[in-house]
């Protein structure tokens, strides 16, 4: 049973239809109707009413969607080209092929992973991150009110963490109509700690799922995080916008001799420290508090030499205007990365701005490469872990490139 009383919310079918160009879109796979292509509905709607979205002209069913009144993407798509009734049985088989598609990620000694990630998992505004027994489900959309009570429970269920945190994104959190849930509540079981241990490939660390940013943690760098402590055995590293220390602990646990942490919150910095007594290893490791620009400035003016630096800004795009400024932002943090390597050391730099496509930004490091006067060898380049699946373009926003630089 729930510690609160989930809302009991009733919701109306709505007969759609779009434009020609959103019904192609449709086809095609891609979940997100925008408000201004809608032609047609036969009765108004509330967010959270269910959209039944038909062929302007053949009037066959195209898809099933929600409505979301508070965005201009108006209708988030579940369902493609089948018919089918939005119940407890359809939530079901939905989690469990996205369960189903993260089970070789589980069969490591990892328990932290993202069960549900939004619309790549038929959950359009919705993630569910389980950390070891604490289930984290984080709303960036109301339209799943009326669904809480129905998809909650079976989420426990599969996961069988034994309780659960609701968590709202900041604009949800200004929303009127949260029905007396608030951000951060212990809807099912208890917590006796705000931060909980969990594992990813036998490395401890810790996250604060009340409080934490997104959900508490960023699990989709894990796989980038396991290869940086695979490289780093008798390495010296710099983790620079560190956050918690993820890059940092992986390469401690991996033989590092030393990790310096970089990064202007001296909050995140203080995890840091905590996920690294959680791990046993031999190196030091030392932290930075400083803007990543000037901190790197300073290491320069130091005259400090790494043999690994991992770069993991935060998006810099989160609008179509910002992108020139990301761009720029991106090759001012190479050129200062590759003069802090030692020669044939390795620049793991990464981007999580979803409007950087990937072809941008690794042509862009590779040019600013060149252009500081070093030569590069391409070592990997990585995407999403398996626990983040990409449905549609939108949602690839991780990319990150390993280089040799001499």
């Amino acid at each position: 049973m729930p510690n609160l009383l989930l809302p009991d919310i009733s919701v109306n079918k709505i007969a759609v239809k779009v434009r020609a160009t959103s019904e192609k879109k449709i086809k095609s796979g891609h979940p997100w109707i925008f408000s201004d292509s809608i032609i047609k509905q036969n009765k108004e709607a509330k967010t959270g009413d269910i959209a039944i979205i038909f062929d302007s002209k053949k009037n066959t069913f195209l898809a099933l969607g929600l409505f979301d009144m508070q965005s201009p993407i108006r209708i988030k798509i579940l369902q493609f080209y089948t018919p089918d009734t939005l119940n407890e049985i359809w939530f079901q088989q939905k989690i469990e092929q996205a369960y189903q598609k993260r089970l070789e990620l589980l069969k490591s000694d990892t328990n932290s992973y993202r069960l549900l990630f939004g619309e790549n998992d038929s959950f359009p505004g919705l993630i569910a991150d389980v950390y070891n027994d604490v289930l984290v489900v984080k709303l960036y959309s109301a339209i799943w009110f009326p669904y809480l009570s129905k998809i909650l429970p079976l989420l426990l269920a599969k996961s069988q963490c034994k309780s659960l945190v609701i968590r709202f994104s900041r604009r949800l959190q200004s929303h009127k109509l949260t029905h007396g849930i608030t951000d951060g509540t212990v809807l099912f079981g208890s917590l006796n700690y705000e931060e909980v241990v969990f594992k990813e490939y036998g490395v401890n660390f810790l996250t604060n799922v009340i409080y934490g940013h997104k959900t508490g943690y960023f699990l989709d760098h894990r796989h980038n995080r396991k290869k940086v402590g695979q490289l780093a055995k008798d390495k010296t590293l710099l983790d620079v916008f560190s956050y918690a220390g993820g890059f940092s602990v992986h390469a401690l646990v991996g033989g590092a001799k030393e990790v310096l942490s970089l990064d202007i919150s001296t909050q995140a910095l203080e995890m840091a420290k905590k996920n690294t007594q959680l791990n046993h290893f031999l190196g030091t490791h030392s932290i930075l508090a400083a803007d990543a620009f000037e901190g790197m400035k300073q290491l320069l003016t130091a005259h400090k030499k790494f043999d690994i630096i991992v770069i993991d800004p935060p998006s810099f795009a989160k609008s179509q205007k910002e992108v020139e400024k990301a761009l720029h932002s991106y090759a001012r943090l190479v050129r200062l990365g590759v003069q802090l390597l030692t020669k044939g050391g390795v620049l793991v730099m990464a981007s999580c701005s979803s409007r950087v496509g990937a072809n941008d930004f690794f042509n862009l490091v590779e040019t600013t490469i060149t252009n500081s006067g070093f030569r590069f060898q391409i070592l990997d380049k990585t995407f999403h872990d398996i626990d983040h699946p990409i449905q549609f373009p939108e949602a690839a926003y991780l990319k990150c490139g390993y280089y040799k630089i001499f």
